[in-house]
């Protein structure tokens, strides 16, 4: 009898073999078939993906930190390497507004998908799953009771999963643009907060698609803080240059409290992906959710 040792390995249980340059073609659909199994083994119709800056802390967490830097320096000035991180610390005292909003704003969208009828859970609060206004929007939506979707990415410095991301619903990808796929396949809905260079290349990764008419839906683009945003961005003078035609800045839209911001997705989910179902169910209607 031939020793069982000597077999050669399944090449799909080959760890040699699949993490070479010739397995690549089967690690990228990888990340897209089992994500894929995943989503309809919970439901998902389709998703809102809120994107923003890692570095945001809730207000409380921010309150803190600079709390602790100024305790040394009540009585004397700081000194000048001291002064940096401080500045840095005040300025998350201001941003962490946009925290707390990506928070709320979830919060009310996840509160108002959950009583849509129908058997699949629609409009998803998704993130990158990291910290930050990705971990805030999660959080909304986890206080509202709903799933929560997180699409993280492995990187050499390790950027956890935050812990309000639904379990099966937790993500790492390998392929930077696998993730992206997943950002825009699904969704219905992008809002914008102050971000980076990440988020510079998610809005406009978005903004790219929707202008060259590659997304098969109509998607609405908020850019949440007008106030941030009209100051790094200035969308006119791409106007101006002929760049960009003037229909493009109709593109996206911007708003400024997770009220204003409510409204414009219950409105325009309502129109483009309920068939025009009013905005606000009876409960009636919102029994057959359950």
């Amino acid at each position: 009898m031939a020793d069982k040792d000597l077999r050669a390995p399944l090449a799909y249980e080959n760890p040699r073999f699949l993490n070479s340059a010739d397995g690549r073609i089967l690690r990228i659909l990888a990340e897209y078939q089992e994500p894929l199994a995943r989503f309809r083994r919970e439901h998902i119709q389709d998703t809102v993906v809120f994107f923003g800056s890692a570095r945001f802390h809730s207000r409380s967490d921010a309150d803190e930190a600079l709390q602790v830097l100024e305790k040394p320096y009540s009585a004397v000035a700081a000194p000048p390497e001291e002064q940096e991180k401080l500045r840095m610390a005040r300025a998350g005292v201001e941003m962490a507004r946009y925290y707390e909003d990506a928070r709320s704003l979830a919060h009310m969208l996840t509160e108002w998908a959950s009583k849509i009828p129908g058997k699949r859970h629609r409009f998803v609060v998704t993130t990158g799953g990291g910290p930050g206004i990705m971990e805030a929007a999660n959080r909304g939506a986890k206080e509202a009771g709903g799933k929560t979707v997180g699409l993280n990415i492995k990187l050499p410095f390790e950027q956890m999963p935050n812990p309000y991301i639904t379990p099966e619903l937790n993500f790492e990808f390998h392929y930077f643009f696998m993730r992206k796929l997943w950002f825009a396949y699904l969704a219905k809905a992008l809002i914008v907060f102050p971000g980076g260079f990440g988020t510079f290349d998610e809005l406009f990764e978005i903004l790219t698609l929707a202008q060259t008419q590659k997304l098969a839906k109509q998607m609405t683009v908020l850019m949440y803080g007008s106030d941030y945003w009209k100051k790094v961005i200035n969308f006119q003078a791409l106007v101006d240059a002929a760049v960009i035609s003037p229909e493009d800045l109709n593109l996206y839209q911007m708003v400024d409290s997770p009220e204003q911001g409510f409204e414009v997705l219950k409105e325009n989910l309502s129109r483009d992906h309920l068939g025009g179902r009013p905005k606000e169910l009876t409960p009636e209607i919102a029994k057959t959710r359950r």
